[in-house]
């Protein structure tokens, strides 16, 4: 954040834009697997949306080192099949949620 101006100058963003950019994920719903996303077109339209995809999603992408690590050890006891291992994980949590 130190060094938005930089970056807002060379991207040629409004203050408005800046602020919307600066405001991702800073208030999710910890509830709720998303991220938020801005978007901006050519200067005249710009907005930060929501992007919510599933669990099994979520947890082939996710950049939590816990997450990953999970994921990771699972699937190497499940001889290294990573998809399995999400989708085990998937629904474990899914049980848990549920109970």
């Amino acid at each position: 954040m130190n060094k938005f101006d930089d970056i807002q100058a060379m991207l040629g963003l409004t203050d408005k834009e800046k602020g919307q950019v600066l405001s991702i994920n800073m208030n999710n719903d910890a509830s709720r697997l998303y991220k938020e996303v801005w978007i901006g077109l050519g200067g005249t339209h710009s907005a930060v949306y929501a992007t919510e995809v599933s669990l099994e999603e979520y947890l082939a992408y996710t950049t939590e080192e816990t997450e990953k690590m999970e994921v990771m050890q699972l699937a190497s006891e499940l001889d290294g099949n990573v998809e399995l291992a999400i989708k085990h994980i998937a629904m474990q949590r899914r049980d848990n949620a549920n109970q």
